[in-house]
């Protein structure tokens, strides 16, 4: 009597999966303890949108993305990200960056007169079509590519 044996191979993880092993390796995230949506997890899935093209739902990303319990180098990364997103959506529009404070910033392009349309929002209770003063934002600068706060 002779047995047959199988060889049962474990399904291979898919490159997303392994990015996520990768951004958890970096960010020290361990599923366990972190819910699902880290801003790490956010940043990525943004980056994935912008690879796709969909620069609009790439931005709607970090409209909400909470950043009070990251890391300093994920809201580095958050902030890299969401100018480098802007800049790629919003380069031929004359864009203005404006950032409040720490982990807050919007983008916004010239409309009638002294007004601006919000375009684009990271870490602010504005959204997107938002309707502001020029006069009443300091800081407002040109939204450039490498450009810091």
């Amino acid at each position: 009597m002779t047995a047959a044996t199988t060889t049962m191979t474990a399904p291979r993880p898919t490159l997303e999966e392994l990015v996520d092993r990768i951004i958890d390796a970096i960010f020290g995230l361990d599923e366990r303890v972190q819910p699902i949506t880290s801003p790490a997890r956010s940043i990525h899935e943004a980056r994935r949108l912008r690879q796709t093209g969909d620069l609009d739902r790439a931005l709607a990303v970090f409209a909400d993305l909470d950043l009070s319990e990251a890391t300093e180098g994920e809201r580095r990364w958050a902030h890299a990200e969401f100018l480098d997103l802007a800049w790629r959506r919003f380069r031929d529009e004359a864009a203005l960056v404006y950032s409040p404070g720490p982990n807050r910033a919007a983008v916004m392009t010239p409309r009638d007169g002294d007004l601006l349309d919000v375009r684009a929002v990271r870490g602010m209770r504005w959204r997107s079509g938002k309707v502001v003063s020029r006069r009443s934002l300091r800081g407002l600068r040109p939204l450039m590519k490498g450009a810091a706060p």
